[in-house]
C-alpha cells in the first residue's frame, strides 16, 4: 500500500448495535471526511434492512464507499475486499480527505488497515482435506497439524474443521508453518481506531429494539425478494437472513425466527468484542456517553497532534 498523503485514517469499530454508523457519519461531517465501509454484509446490494445499512437519504451527502458493491449471489472475500477497499482508501487520501472506516467485521478491518498478505487457496487441496475430515474425523487432521505446526494446533480448536483445514491447506501450498503467515498488528497507513463498547444489558436491549425495527421496516419482505433471485452461501448465512429464510421454508414460526435473530445478533456482538478487544491499539469509548462525539473528536485531535499513544491493554469487554 502506498504511503498516505492525507490525514490519518479514523476507524470506528466494535460490536454490532453500538452506533458505529451514526458516529462515523458525524465524524465525517465534522472532519470533512468520507466513509469507507468495513462490514462484510453491507457490501451486498439489497441487503439493507437486515444489515442496518444507513439509507442514502440519511447520509447527509457524505460519500460512502464499499456499500452495494456485490450481488447477493457472490461470495464475499476478505482478499477481494482488501484490494478494492485499499483502492478507495488511496483515492480518498490522495485528495487529502479524511477516511472514516466504519465496521464490525474484524478481518475486513485488519485487511484494510494492517500489513496483511493473504495466503494462496486451492479448491482441490481444500476439498481433499475436507473429504478426509468427513471420512476420518477432524481430530485426525488436527493431530497432523500438531505435528506440522504445534502453535497453530494449540490456537485452533480440535473441532474447528474449517480452520484446521485452512491451516493444513496453507502449509501444503506454501511449505511453511501456518503461523508464519499470520499478520501482525502493524498499520499499513497511520490510523486511529476508536472502539464503541456498551454495557451488556443495555446492548442486549438495543439489539432487541433493532430486531423489532427491522421487522417493522420489512425485513421479511426484503429476504423473500432476495431469495426469489437466489442468495449465495455468504449472504444466506448472514444473521437475520438465515433465520428468516428458515421461517419462509416453514422450518420456524415467526416468533421463533425473531427470537433466533436476537440470539444470533447477541452472539455476533460478543464475537466482535472478542476480536477487537484483543487489539491493544483500540481506544474504547462508551457508546452511551451523551458526549460521545466530543470524546471521539478529542481522540482525533490528540492523534493528529501526535499526543496520543496506543492504550496497550483491553479496556472493557461488553460492560466488564
Amino acid at each position: 500500500m502506498t504511503a498516505a498523503t492525507g490525514p490519518p485514517v479514523v476507524a470506528v469499530v466494535g460490536p454490532t448495535a453500538t452506533g458505529k454508523s451514526d458516529l462515523g457519519l458525524q465524524l465525517a461531517l465534522r472532519l470533512g471526511g468520507e466513509v469507507l465501509n468495513a462490514d462484510a454484509m453491507q457490501l451486498y446490494r439489497g441487503m439493507d434492512i437486515g444489515t442496518a445499512k444507513l439509507p442514502l437519504e440519511e447520509r447527509a451527502g457524505v460519500p460512502h464507499h464499499q456499500l452495494d458493491v456485490l450481488d447477493v449471489t457472490e461470495d464475499a472475500s476478505a482478499a477481494r475486499y482488501q484490494r478494492d477497499a485499499r483502492g478507495d482508501l488511496a483515492t480518498i487520501l490522495a485528495r487529502a480527505s479524511r477516511a472514516i472506516v466504519v465496521g464490525g467485521s474484524g478481518l475486513y478491518v485488519r485487511a484494510l488497515l494492517d500489513r496483511m498478505e493473504f495466503q494462496p487457496v486451492d479448491a482441490e487441496v481444500r476439498a481433499r482435506l475436507e473429504e478426509r475430515a468427513a471420512a476420518h474425523g477432524v481430530g485426525l487432521l488436527h493431530d497432523e497439524l500438531a505435528t506440522l505446526d504445534p502453535a497453530a494446533a494449540q490456537a485452533i480448536g480440535r473441532a474447528n474443521t474449517r480452520r484446521v483445514v485452512r491451516a493444513l491447506e496453507v502449509i501444503e501450498l506454501t511449505g511453511r508453518p501456518y503461523t508464519a503467515s499470520l499478520p501482525e498488528q502493524e498499520y499499513a497507513v497511520p490510523t486511529l481506531q476508536i472502539g464503541l463498547d456498551c454495557d451488556r444489558a443495555a446492548l442486549d436491549e438495543r439489539i432487541r429494539a433493532r430486531v423489532r425495527r427491522m421487522w417493522d421496516q420489512g425485513l421479511v419482505v426484503e429476504v423473500r425478494t432476495l431469495a426469489e433471485h437466489g442468495l449465495g452461501r455468504t449472504a444466506s448465512r448472514a444473521v437475520g437472513y438465515a433465520e428468516v429464510l428458515e421461517m419462509l421454508r416453514g422450518q420456524l414460526a415467526e416468533d421463533d425466527a425473531r427470537a433466533k435473530v436476537v440470539a444470533g445478533t447477541r452472539r455476533l456482538a460478543r464475537k466482535q468484542m472478542g476480536w477487537f478487544g484483543r487489539d491493544p491499539r483500540v481506544h474504547w469509548l462508551d457508546a452511551l456517553d451523551p458526549h460521545l462525539l466530543d470524546r471521539a473528536l478529542d481522540l482525533v485531535d490528540r492523534s493528529d497532534a501526535g499526543r496520543l499513544v496506543d492504550p496497550g491493554t483491553r479496556r472493557r469487554t461488553l460492560g466488564s
